[in-house]
């Protein structure tokens, strides 16, 4: 079974919330006074719950004594909110109950086939904020950044929304149009980008000798099959015997675990630490450690570039990378995904994605605070873009040209 990073499956049957509101909607407790303390018969529920449930209740039989249309809402779809606004008091972004359509797609989303837009989003200083555009999708052809604040998404105010509400907003039928309202760091109006949605198939990597030795990897997403191809990426690299490799991340916003442990078990001996898994006790972190493939010597020339649109496994593999110094890091700072999700099935047709630990690079750094600081920051502007300039890439070129 895979376990990647932005979501890690565990199949189980039930989680306690359900169980509970379930309960609850037996008819005999719906006028409970049994306020401080319920027990609850139910096997997946704690013994004891200490609060005050009665003004849940109260809402319950107000909404069924005066609002117009209480009967067209099931009590499962009351049960199905109540579970959402239970997730939604840990205000953590990364953690979201998805009822049966939002089920269905996220597990389309997991399977990098979907109609969209194609860009990554996540909420950064509370606001809704572009990861990165993926490539040659409609959002990337029509402008999209990484780093673009969405403010609407056509008539919605974007600033109420988690991440899932705006992906079900944005997603939508191949042909049909959705407006975005974003604002841009350096511009000072928002603008509005009208973009077309189309099936979305995710990229995962490109390859490129340049003329002065570079064998360039632009590796766009950690998919299932990355691992594979990035293999077969090395054994070209190999093959044209160089030995100045450039790793883009640039604009990559994660995906399997799996697959950045097994990229960077290339350059690092069996049993090195690549990342850390911290559930807040030291005595019970995880660490994921190199299966030792390590082909290459210390002459390998090796350089890594990233930006804000560079997220988890991207930071996952460029974080081991630069505390065993096994490369240098070239670009902006990184996004900060530094969060490990596990999906839970509580209904046969409902899930639950639940934050359960941060993400260390081996030397202890949270990745989830600040992101990854590059040992060479340089910026990547919409001047340099206009200009059909990279800066971040010029910087890396010679730095494997001029390697010391």
């Amino acid at each position: 079974m895979l376990k990647f990073f932005k979501t890690r499956v565990i199949l189980a049957v039930t989680l306690f919330a359900v169980g509970f509101f379930i309960f609850g909607i037996c008819i005999g407790f719906y006028n409970s006074s049994e306020i401080n303390k319920i027990t609850i018969p139910n096997k997946n529920a704690p013994v004891e719950i200490g609060a005050d449930f009665e003004p849940f209740w109260k809402v319950w039989n107000i909404i069924n004594d005066k609002y117009p249309q209480a009967n067209k809402i099931t009590d499962q779809e009351r049960v199905n909110g109540a579970i959402s606004g239970l997730v939604n008091s840990l205000n953590d972004p990364y953690s979201v109950f998805f009822s049966s359509n939002d089920a269905k797609m996220f597990e389309d989303d997991i399977a990098g086939s979907f109609s969209g837009i194609g860009i990554e989003i996540g909420i950064k200083d509370k606001t809704l904020t572009v990861i990165a555009p993926l490539k040659d999708t409609p959002a990337y052809k029509a402008g999209i950044k990484s780093g673009d604040k969405i403010l609407k998404i056509d008539e919605i105010n974007a600033s109420d929304l988690n991440t899932e509400s705006a992906i079900n907003l944005i997603r939508g039928e191949k042909g049909t149009t959705v407006a975005l309202t974003i604002f841009r760091d350096g511009e000072k109006e928002p603008r509005e980008i009208k973009i077309v949605r189309d099936i979305i198939n995710v990229p995962t990597l490109d390859t490129e000798l340049r003329k002065d030795g570079i064998f360039v990897i632009k590796l766009y997403s950690f998919s299932a099959n990355s691992a594979d191809l990035f293999r077969g990426a090395l054994k070209k690299f190999y093959e044209f015997k160089t030995d100045k490799l450039l790793l883009d991340l640039r604009g990559n916003p994660g995906g399997y675990l799996e697959a950045a442990v097994d990229m960077a078990s290339w350059f690092l001996p069996e049993g090195k630490t690549i990342a850390i898994e911290d559930y807040g006790d030291k005595t019970k972190q995880k660490i994921h450690r190199s299966r030792g493939y390590d082909i290459f010597t210390d002459k390998l020339k090796f350089v890594i570039l990233i930006d804000n649109g560079s997220a988890s496994a991207s930071e996952i593999i460029a974080g081991a990378m630069q505390d065993h110094r096994r490369a240098k890091i070239v670009g902006d700072q990184s996004y900060g995904k530094g969060s490990v999700q596990e999906v839970v099935d509580i209904t046969p047709d409902s899930i639950l994605k639940i934050t359960v630990a941060k993400w260390l690079t081996p030397n202890g750094i949270s990745i989830s605070e600040k992101g990854l600081t590059p040992d060479y920051k340089v910026e990547f502007t919409q001047k340099d873009a206009d200009a059909d300039k990279d800066p971040q890439m010029e910087k890396a070129v010679k730095l494997l040209n001029n390697w010391e």
